[in-house]
């Protein structure tokens, strides 16, 4: 994309802050990867970020010794990095990880506009504290809204201190340039909070289309897992909290007499050992579960599922979005969600015939849909079809950074803050009718 810049007017200059980043292989971290190297042709784009917890094996040997990578620099700090036991040691974590970030802060000087990410959340709470000190757009981009999340899964209680904490992280997200989240639904938690609503901007997560594809014929990961006769049912992703694999296992245990079901449960997180312990418990031969893949065979682990799993619970539909579904869309394979029916995720799947749903805790409507999907294989190979159709249409890298780009254009040109670039103001006016906070096409 031709930026407008001539080559004598200098970039503006972006930095990002997140934990997660190459060669990281959360999908956070990748996702922010791809953006921000994207936006690299156009921007001077920086990024503070933290040590990765899973490397990809793609990853160059000398990668903590490389401080540009694909046109992006990176602050990459040192922080403690306690196990994830419980809240407290992973409230040092963040302390730890925000400290190294308040100082990184001081030494790069003030950038045209600072993004702040959710890992860890507290990183909003370094931008209020610079914006406290100095003139600076700051743009909040949210893949889950804290502390609703904690309290949604129960790992802390609704108190004087949560109240305190989301009152100060909320007013830091009231006294940014602009918001921007990943679904309807988190839009409408901010705006219950009375952000204005040009200022909160809806722009989903995507899958590159063009690596992930659907494949035909024999599958390497299913050849090498045995499951080559198998229907295949799958979870790729981060084992946390937040996706309630328990009532999959569950669900797993209650299939155990149909040897024509598999499942299999793709990734790391801080309840690996958890899901293995239930598993064992179970005595389940049914269920595999294996570490993340390399990016250079990601589309072949998640073209190995004949149905994936894609978990929202209730409590967490205004608190985030699963990143998982974009890639299973493009990978043209069908999903099975227990998101709420009145949820974004929920009436995506069924107004597009791209997978199954059933209601919030119902573990034996789990199964019976499984074995429903086991019988009708014509349907379930038609929403892979659909699925693959609707990741082409509003689900593409390029329909999210162009969304990310116009935000940007339309931050720097506002004249309310501290710098005026004449480029972006121009690039700002010619896509007006085309605003990045109207609702992505597609989720209606």
């Amino acid at each position: 994309m031709n930026s407008g810049h001539s080559g004598s007017t200098p970039r503006p200059r972006i930095v990002f802050m997140n934990r997660s980043y190459w060669p990281d292989m959360e999908a956070t971290g990748q996702l922010l990867t791809q953006l921000c190297e994207a936006l690299a042709d156009e921007f001077q784009v920086e990024v503070i970020a933290g040590q990765p917890n899973s490397v990809s094996a793609d990853a160059p040997a000398d990668w903590k010794q490389r401080t540009v990578h694909n046109g992006v620099r990176i602050h990459r700090l040192r922080h403690l990095r306690l196990p994830k036991r419980n809240l407290l040691l992973r409230m040092v974590n963040y302390l730890s990880f925000q400290w190294s970030v308040r100082r990184m802060l001081k030494r790069i000087g003030r950038p045209e506009v600072l993004v702040f990410e959710t890992d860890p959340f507290t990183l909003a709470k370094e931008a209020g504290r610079l914006m406290n000190r100095q003139p600076i757009r700051v743009v909040g981009y949210l893949q889950d809204i804290h502390p609703d999340v904690g309290v949604a899964l129960g790992k802390v209680q609704e108190s004087s201190f949560v109240r305190t904490l989301r009152r100060d992280l909320f007013d830091v997200y009231h006294r940014c340039e602009r918001m921007v989240v990943l679904s309807r639904d988190m839009r409408q938690l901010l705006l219950d909070d009375g952000l204005a609503e040009q200022r909160v901007d809806v722009i989903p997560n995507w899958a590159d289309v063009q690596r992930i594809r659907p494949l035909e014929g024999p599958n390497a990961f299913r050849q090498k897992h045995g499951l080559a006769d198998k229907f295949v049912v799958m979870y790729s992703g981060n084992f946390g909290m937040t996706q309630r694999l328990d009532h999959f296992v569950q669900a797993a245990a209650q299939l155990a007499d149909d040897p024509r079901i598999h499942f299999v449960f793709v990734g790391r997180g801080s309840l690996e050992q958890a899901l293995k312990q239930q598993v064992q418990q179970l005595g389940l031969q049914n269920v595999t579960i294996t570490g993340y893949q390399p990016l250079s065979t990601l589309n072949v682990s998640l073209n190995a599922a004949d149905l994936h799993l894609v978990p929202l619970t209730a409590q967490l539909t205004r608190c985030l979005m699963p990143s998982k579904l974009y890639g299973i869309l493009a990978a043209g394979r069908p999903l099975l969600t227990n998101a709420p029916a009145e949820s974004e995720l929920h009436q995506l799947t069924v107004q597009n015939q791209v997978g199954l749903v059933v209601q919030p805790q119902q573990i034996d409507q789990i199964g019976q849909k499984i074995r429903w999907a086991v019988d009708h294989p014509d349907e379930l190979r038609q929403m892979g079809r659909n699925a693959r159709d609707l990741a082409l249409r509003h689900f593409t890298f390029e329909h999210s950074l162009q969304k990310f780009r116009q935000m940007l254009h339309s931050v720097l040109a506002d004249p309310a803050g501290h710098v005026n670039c004449q480029c972006c103001q121009q690039a700002t006016e010619k896509s007006a009718p085309q605003t990045a906070s109207s609702t992505p096409r597609g989720h209606s």
